[in-house]
């Protein structure tokens, strides 16, 4: 087993210890039990928001505002009254990491432009922030690199980080050749990872590489010069209930994190969209968790591989720690595999050849190396076995399955941000979402399912989404999706009934200039030149808002974000202070009026349709092709475009063809009553790989 260089450990840090001992059980309990009438956050969560509203927010505040006279405010009757503030990034992959990444920028002081448009503080005085899938994967990076700004966190900051390094694809980092020897060592040293996971006695499943994958691109022990060895343990070992030890939250610099998950109910074996019933979990620094009315209860995340029963460890006091790896958290959160294994509706196919036969490769491999249990989910140790029967429907179960946050349908984590007892009064979207299916912009519908799930099932224990447009097509049509809108501009209470949503949409341009940031949630990698460009155009978007029926920049917008931040700080006081003249104006503009919604007409001379920046291979070809269709022939190109039609045709049935070959092959392993997996004991033994010098380090010899 090769040892690694500098203190960097080794990629088999990513097995859990086992066999721990239990914290004295007669003092402390491993879980939390509460009900939505009793309803309360993790006393250390609320400690450390308490010391960062004491400490920390009333100097941001100060900062970003000034003396309030921009706003038409004296902020000095608002001391002690700010508003509390979450933010929410969407899932999404690539994109909607990229997305929320070049979003912070534009809300983030550090940033010169950011702060000369106004925009640049939000991100300072926010207390919470959610992520969930692509969304989880900027907020984990964001945490275990200490903080850092967007440039240097996507970029590398010249000296220890190298930044995401998204030209290197997620699955096969070394082109499309899966025998590469390049990517024979990403994928020896992939497994070793999730092999010695296993040796532990914990049953594993596609989201353990695919975690190892997501930590070489957002965690901080991957350079470009080190990615293909085992000299750094990239990531392995980076555990989310030492998010506390980091010198930026000691400090309380940071929003408290919150990554949401999806479950499965055991033994559903459910391939499609989850409805709206099962439980939604979070996971914090602290604990898993779930406010859900029919759970409502939290596990100790440092012990969360730990098998219970009614709350006592099943082996005595002897308890597991290091289960709640970065990776596996963010991979969790992004673990779409039930769907994407979903052969029957060729969910596959959405994925590049490369990608699809990298990810099923690994599968095979680990399918033929160690114990699995569900192959597509996140594979939990059930904390609340035994728990509330009646109302909790895995209750009953060892495990629980978890999955992709938005395989219900709600892909913004708005849940934890809504939960009574933490009280937000204003919620910032960063909606990178790609509901459209034919363009790729959001539509809403992740606020519309949002809306409806806190409206039935979790009225006792969440606060209510403000008014929004009931449809998609309402979304669009009132052209909300595709510029800043506010929802829950006025409400009828005070307290007010709900908080005040900001929401910040991938949307096209301003300028009219071709979109490049609507891209699929399955594409893996980006060129450096398409992510600058994706980066700075939603820097632009974000710092610029809009200026109806115009193609230029509102010169107030940083003004009315402000305005909209502070605005639920007039309810705390007694008198409530009337809107200022300008922020009435800019509320006039931007907010979401049910009974007079704006129209998209007012949004002139977008762009919708994508258009690739930096093309290659075969979308060069045709950029090419579009580019002097003028010079071609007619009859040319209609024959063109018919043996085109034809080849695709029939690439597509071999790709199908291919596809269903590889998918039953890897099924075929769970019914093979000899596979290797299936005589492991508790106790397994150490195989080796079919190319065991890939484990060890590889060091070039320049």
């Amino acid at each position: 087993m090769a040892q690694s260089t500098g203190g960097q450990g080794q990629v088999t840090d990513y097995a859990p210890s086992t066999n721990t001992e239990c914290p004295d059980l007669s003092k402390t309990s491993l879980i939390r039990v509460f009900t939505p009438q009793n309803q309360s956050i993790h006393p250390q969560e609320a400690e450390y928001i308490k010391s960062r509203n004491d400490t920390v927010l009333p100097d941001a505040w100060n900062t970003w505002l000034g003396d309030g006279a921009r706003l038409s405010y004296n902020l000095t009757a608002f001391q002690n009254h700010f508003p509390a503030v979450g933010l929410a990034i969407p899932g999404g992959g690539l994109r909607a990491a990229l997305y929320g990444a070049g979003t912070l920028s534009a809300l983030d002081a550090r940033n010169d432009s950011s702060k000369a448009a106004g925009t640049g503080g939000l991100l300072q005085v926010a207390s919470y922030m959610s992520g969930l899938s692509g969304g989880s994967w900027v907020t984990g990076s964001l945490y275990f690199n200490n903080w850092p700004t967007i440039q240097d966190l996507v970029y590398g900051d010249g000296q220890d980080r190298d930044g995401w390094l998204l030209d290197l694809p997620f699955v096969t980092p070394d082109g499309d050749n899966l025998f590469s020897e390049l990517n024979q060592y990403f994928f020896g040293s992939i497994l070793w990872s999730v092999e010695a996971k296993a040796y532990k006695g914990i049953d594993t499943s596609l989201t353990d590489p695919w975690a190892r994958m997501i930590s070489y691109h957002f965690l901080n022990q991957t350079t470009r010069k080190d990615f293909f060895t085992n000299d750094t343990a990239h990531g392995a070992g980076q555990l989310w209930s030492k998010i506390p030890d980091i010198p930026a939250y000691q400090q309380h610099q940071t929003p408290f994190p919150i990554i949401v998950a999806n479950s499965r109910p055991v033994g559903s074996n459910i391939t499609t969209a989850l409805d709206a019933k099962p439980i939604v979990y979070e996971i914090t620094p602290l604990e898993l968790a779930s406010y859900d009315p029919d759970l409502s209860a939290g596990m100790n995340l440092t012990y969360a591989g730990t098998h219970l029963s009614n709350g006592k460890p099943e082996n005595g006091s002897a308890c597991v720690t290091g289960f709640d790896q970065a990776g596996f958290i963010m991979g969790t959160s992004a673990s779409l595999f039930n769907q994407i294994l979903d052969f029957a509706h060729n969910k596959i196919s959405q994925l590049s050849k490369s990608d699809s036969d990298g990810l099923l490769y690994v599968l095979s491999r680990e399918l033929s190396a160690v114990r699995s249990r569900a192959d597509d989910v996140a594979n939990w140790p059930n904390p609340f076995n035994g728990l509330k029967p009646e109302t909790f429907e895995d209750s009953d179960k060892t495990w629980l399955e978890l999955l992709d946050g938005s395989s219900n349908q709600e892909n913004v984590p708005y849940g934890p941000l809504f939960v009574r007892s933490r009280a937000l009064d204003v919620i910032v979207t960063l909606e990178g979402s790609a509901d459209d299916p034919i363009n790729g912009w959001p539509n809403g519908s992740s606020l519309i399912f949002t809306a409806k799930r806190q409206s039935t099932l979790l009225r006792p224990s969440h606060q209510q989404f403000p008014p929004i447009p009931q449809t998609p097509e309402a979304f669009i049509e009132a052209g909300v999706n595709a510029r800043p809108t506010f929802f829950g501009c006025d409400p009828t209470m005070n307290p007010p009934e709900y908080p005040l949503v900001i929401y910040l949409p991938n949307s096209p341009p301003i300028s009219g200039a071709d979109p490049v940031t609507n891209t699929p949630t399955f594409k893996l990698s980006y060129t450096p030149k398409h992510m600058t460009l994706f980066l700075d155009q939603v820097h632009s978007n974000t710092i610029s808002g809009f200026t109806p029926n115009a193609n230029t920049a509102d010169p107030n917008w940083g003004i009315c974000l402000q305005c909209a931040t502070l605005d639920r700080a007039r309810y705390k006081l007694n008198p409530v202070v009337s809107r200022s003249a300008i922020c009435s104006q800019c509320f006039q503009q931007y907010c979401y009026d049910p009974q007079h919604p704006t129209n998209k007409v007012e949004l002139p001379n977008r762009k919708l349709t994508f258009v690739d920046p930096d093309p290659q291979g075969l979308t060069r070809l045709e950029g090419f092709l579009g580019q002097n269709k003028f010079k071609l022939i007619g009859g040319l190109a209609g024959f063109v475009a018919f043996l085109g039609i034809m080849i695709a045709g029939l690439l597509w049935w071999k790709k199908r063809k291919d596809k269903q070959t590889q998918y039953q092959r890897v099924q075929s392993f769970h019914g093979d009553s000899t596979a290797p997996w299936k005589s492991y004991s508790d106790h397994i033994h150490h195989e080796s790989y079919e190319l065991p010098n890939h484990r060890g380090s590889r060091i070039s010899s320049s």
